[in-house]
């Protein structure tokens, strides 16, 4: 899959609002980097809690769940609505 986004696209993200499967989001890791990627589907954490798996639109690119793990539920910020730079559309 292509990535949908590039460095340096400026994002509308609605903070709080609860993610669905597919939607992109910003995340934050336990090392407490800031990601942007796509939630695919719920799963518990090593510590049952509730949380996500998060991948990457370009599987060989970046960081996600694949070497993370899910990430809880609480660390899931906010749900990316659109890109409104450089070329405006939904995400």
């Amino acid at each position: 899959m292509a990535p949908s986004l590039s460095p340096g696209d400026r994002l509308l993200v609605r903070y709080g609002a609860a993610p669905r499967p597919g939607d992109v989001v910003v995340a934050r890791f336990p090392d407490g980097t800031v990601v942007v990627k796509r939630a695919t589907d719920r799963r518990t954490t090593r510590a049952g809690a509730p949380g996500w798996w998060l991948l990457s639109d370009d599987p060989d690119a970046g960081v996600d769940s694949r070497h993370r793990g899910p990430v809880a539920a609480q660390d899931v910020l906010g749900v990316v609505r659109a890109r409104l730079w450089p070329r405006p559309r939904r995400v």
